[in-house]
């Protein structure tokens, strides 16, 4: 797929480059040609270009992407402006960045594809993982229900999966088990990677062992509750 990225702050240039090394093609945006020389040699294209201005958004190829993400998160009113061009311009899938609440409001009454919330969802996990003193990664699939990724607690290190009862015990719907396998690489520098323990063929007798990562689907409340209760 091709993306088209407007604003290549850490934010952007992070984004850019992850979609290049997953193969996709990127072209990058930006006002600023410190941003610009910093990530041109990793991505397809860049332009330099203020992208509150119609007639320089012209010139850019916005009908022969597939997604276009404004990126822009430190200038309210250049995220806003370049949004409201992008729009008028007939750009069909577009993603923007949303700083704070205000921000993201103003965002939805031009009813694009996805408004992108980074920095409320890294405290919001942060937040969590001080709360319960336990390094978490949360989805949130509605206001009350969430798919939580943690590293298992030490009480249920050695229990079967069946004598978890986190159904039963505290309405946790268990999704998935991972465990760190270790490899090494090409010049023998070990590292792991998490290979997926549940569901598998032996579930039923899979015993939890130090350092798997759980991920489960509830209500943080319920997940709370939970954290609670086996301290």
């Amino acid at each position: 797929m091709r993306y088209l990225v407007i604003g290549l702050g850490i934010y952007g240039s992070n984004l850019a480059r992850n979609l290049t090394e997953m193969g996709h093609e990127v072209i990058g945006v930006d006002i600023n040609q410190t941003n610009i020389d910093e990530i041109k040699d990793y991505i397809s294209t860049v332009y330099l270009i203020d992208s509150t201005e119609e007639s320089a958004l012209s010139v850019l190829p916005l009908r022969n992407v597939d997604v276009v993400v404004v990126a822009i998160g430190e200038n309210f009113g250049a995220s806003v402006r370049t949004v409201a061009l992008l729009k008028k311009m007939g750009v069909k899938c577009l993603y923007a960045r949303a700083i704070d609440k205000l921000h993201e409001s103003i965002l939805e009454g031009f009813d694009i594809q996805r408004i992108i919330t980074p920095e409320q969802r890294a405290a919001r996990d942060l937040a969590h993982e001080m709360e319960l003193g336990a390094r978490i990664q949360s989805l949130e699939v509605d206001d009350t229900h969430f798919v939580i990724k943690f590293e298992v607690p030490a009480y249920f290190v050695g229990l079967e999966i069946s004598d978890m009862k986190l159904d039963e015990n505290f309405r946790l719907h268990l999704v998935a088990v991972c465990r760190l396998t270790g490899s090494t690489n090409i010049l023998g520098v070990a590292s792991h990677e998490p290979e997926v323990v549940y569901p598998s063929e032996s579930e039923s007798t899979l015993r939890i062992e130090h350092g798997d990562i759980l991920t489960v689907y509830g209500s943080l409340r319920d997940f709370r509750a939970m954290y609670r209760h086996i301290r």
